[in-house]
């Protein structure tokens, strides 16, 4: 379920903000903020998924975006379960720290974000997502940011990979390139993650996902070149994700990136 082919991440995906000006202002003077249900339609399948936006949203300025890859125990097809574990318990709690719009697809169940010989269905949804809330919200297409946890945090590492000069910044949490054993997948995937700014996270007790496999990641980025950040919490288990998106550190870093200027990117057709 969760295996990946070597050659399955060196494709490049096509990921599109629009250009046009963001949209009036509904008729009654306010644009709906807080956890919006969403629905779009791929490939004649119709998916829902939530988008946050801010309290204080304004169409008057570009705003950050923030794609959330939740983990294996959201998947589904209600739209909302993705909100209640991960990013969406940090906005309810400190919602002052992210300032942002953040894009949550859902994952259908049985299904990865990831698919075996590329990107695939859910992957293509979750990107087809953000493509969405740019038609609707004023977004900045050099500030686009990737996180995701678990299950997340291998689409994360994949996605960012697939993707190399698109995101600003990504986030993996107790991520993996591959479960079980090791057949060399970091290391193919380092050399394009390389100039991407990073800031993984994992606990050292993970029973889920080993935290051998997030150390295995980080070096092979760091032979790789890259300055990649990594944060091991001493003593803890899978649940990193609520005291690493509780942390004003990591929203301070994130926000601080910003895409490099077009044609500086490393993307490769």
């Amino acid at each position: 379920m969760f295996g990946l082919s070597g050659c399955a991440l060196v494709l490049s995906f096509g990921l599109t903000l629009s250009s046009e000006p963001p949209p009036p202002k509904p008729e009654t003077g306010r644009i709906a903020t807080g956890f919006l249900y969403k629905t779009l339609t791929l490939d004649d399948e119709t998916y829902a998924y939530c988008v946050y936006v801010p309290p204080n949203y304004t169409p008057e300025q570009a705003w950050p975006v923030i794609l959330f890859l939740h983990g294996s125990g959201e998947r589904g097809r209600d739209g909302f379960l993705q909100t209640e574990v991960g990013l969406g318990t940090a906005i309810r709690k400190h919602h002052h720290l992210i300032p942002a719009l953040v894009v949550m697809p859902q994952c259908r169940p049985r299904q990865s974000w990831i698919g075996p010989r590329g990107l695939g269905p859910m992957g293509r949804m979750a990107l087809k997502c953000v493509e969405e809330t740019s038609r609707r919200y004023h977004c900045d297409p050099d500030r686009i940011y990737l996180t995701g946890l678990s299950l997340g945090g291998h689409g994360a590492w994949a996605l960012a990979a697939g993707l190399p000069g698109r995101f600003a910044a990504v986030v993996p949490i107790c991520g993996f390139a591959e479960l079980g054993d090791s057949t060399g997948l970091a290391e193919k995937l380092a050399p394009r993650l390389a100039d991407v700014p990073i800031w993984c996270f994992h606990g050292d007790t993970d029973p889920n996902v080993p935290v051998t496999k997030t150390r295995q990641m980080v070096v092979a980025i760091r032979k790789a070149g890259g300055q990649v950040e990594y944060t091991e919490y001493k003593g803890m288990r899978h649940n990193v994700w609520d005291r690493t998106y509780a942390d004003p550190a990591l929203w301070k870093w994130l926000f601080a990136q910003k895409r490099p200027a077009a044609g500086t990117g490393t993307d490769e057709q």
